[in-house]
């Protein structure tokens, strides 16, 4: 998996739950809510004040050592 800007936040932690501790690492505790899991990483950075670009970066890094 390759995660983008487009990339929907439930699709990711679906495919890898533990990629949950780098939402939670930025603030986004709101992983269980219906709303969020729908949501892009773009939108949802945008939301939070978030570089999208950093927290894509580690995620594709930790999906790609699996």
């Amino acid at each position: 998996m390759v995660v983008t800007k487009d990339t929907v936040i439930g699709e990711i932690l679906d495919y890898d739950v533990e990629t949950a501790g780098y939402f939670f690492a930025i603030g986004m505790h709101c992983l269980g809510c219906p709303a969020s899991r729908g949501e892009s990483i773009g939108d949802a950075c945008m939301v939070h004040g978030v570089d999208a670009e950093l927290l894509i970066q580690k995620l594709n890094e930790h999906l790609s050592s699996k």
